[in-house]
């Protein structure tokens, strides 16, 4: 059974990940849907900073139904679908997919869901820590350099420890060698 809020305000959200692609399909399932007020972005889902939608977790209030056409317009990943609905939820507002009759944290079914998907999302995040460790142990093991590339070649390493040890000071190096003065103090 749906659990509903005499006053709840359904509010839309609609994405596109290209300039290319174009909103009006979501628009106007939404708009069929009762939302009145529609938050619009063109934006990768990859995006963490996407304007609209943190515009729109801003102004959530207590009642609200956040209402996305897909899920995949809200989220690219589990851990990322899991926070966004948090944040919703937290609010005092719900969450529903028109696509997915499933993802309604207005019903039971859509509160186990998400209890689900948080779970998923822990998943999610410790398969990434773990797969970015293997990586990078991998690289370190075939001799690959880890981290930004250096700022100076060996070769203009070794001639700025020598100009160094002749009495050239760090401002006159860093400058000549177009560095800071804490890459040339660096130098052992």
């Amino acid at each position: 059974m749906t659990e509903k809020n005499s006053s709840s305000r359904p509010v839309g959200y609609a994405r596109v990940s290209t300039y290319g692609q174009t909103l009006d399909a979501q628009l106007e399932q939404l708009k069929a849907a009762g939302c009145a007020r529609i938050y619009r972005e063109k934006a990768t889902g990859a995006r963490a900073d996407r304007k609209e939608l943190q515009k729109m977790l801003r102004q959530l209030v207590a009642g609200d139904v956040v209402t996305v056409t897909r899920i995949d317009r809200l989220a690219r990943s589990t851990f990322d679908l899991f926070a966004v609905v948090k944040q919703i939820a937290d609010a005092g507002a719900r969450f529903r997919s028109l696509a997915e009759p499933w993802a309604d944290t207005g019903t039971s079914t859509g509160r186990l869901m998400l209890a689900v998907l948080g779970g998923l999302a822990d998943v999610e995040r410790d398969l990434i820590r773990t797969r970015t460790a293997e990586g990078r142990s991998r690289a370190m093991a075939r001799g690959q350099h880890m981290g930004r590339p250096p700022a100076l070649t060996p070769q203009q390493q070794e001639e700025a420890r020598q100009r160094r040890a002749d009495g050239a000071t760090l401002k006159e190096l860093a400058r000549s060698y177009n560095v800071s003065a804490a890459t040339i103090s660096r130098l052992r």
